[in-house]
């Protein structure tokens, strides 16, 4: 009798259904590495043409950010740029020092502090959507409309598949009583 949660297959045999086989896989037939691959060559394009306004990066991308909201907070914009807190801070501080936002404690909980573009930041920040949106059609070129459609529902369908696999994993035990957390 096999469990569902192991799949009954030879050892090195991929489940059924498996589009990857562990024994061939290779990066560049890899779904994600393609992925990074993308996303650097659309970050270093983005970079180069948002070089000469003295942005970078880790600079540009909370500032479009923080321009399509009215204010956020340092942790809630960590968390919506997928960046590790101290990152986050550092990158803050580089912007902050350049004049383009303000940090500003809450009134309300003084651990909270909101985030709010600067009249120089929002500027900068408006200058991102044509750099990225030329920088897209670039990598785009000869895609069809319903190829580009195509790709991002595929791209949907996978993020969906992977919360439904994040959502699935057992969370880590943090019960302090109990004796397998020890």
């Amino acid at each position: 009798m096999t469990s569902s949660a192991t799949p009954s297959c030879a050892p090195g045999a991929d489940p059924p259904g498996s589009l990857y086989n562990a024994q061939r896989l290779t990066p560049e037939d890899s779904i994600g590495y393609l992925m990074r691959k993308v996303m650097s060559s659309i970050r270093t394009q983005a970079d180069a043409q948002l070089a000469s306004h003295d942005l970078t990066y880790a600079q540009w991308l909370p500032l479009f950010k923080l321009s399509l909201c009215n204010r956020a907070t340092v942790a809630g914009l960590a968390r919506d740029l997928e960046m590790d807190p101290p990152s986050m801070t550092r990158a803050l501080d580089r912007i902050e020092a350049k004049g383009l936002v303000v940090r500003e404690r809450s009134t309300v909980d003084r651990r909270v502090v909101q985030l709010a573009l600067t009249p120089e930041g929002q500027r900068l920040a408006a200058l991102v959507p044509p750099v990225l949106a030329d920088v897209l059609n670039g990598h785009l070129s000869d895609f069809s409309r319903d190829e580009w459609q195509l790709l991002l529902s595929m791209l949907r369908r996978m993020l969906a598949n992977g919360e439904a696999l994040r959502q699935q994993t057992p969370a880590a035990p943090s019960d302090t009583n109990n004796p397998s957390a020890s």
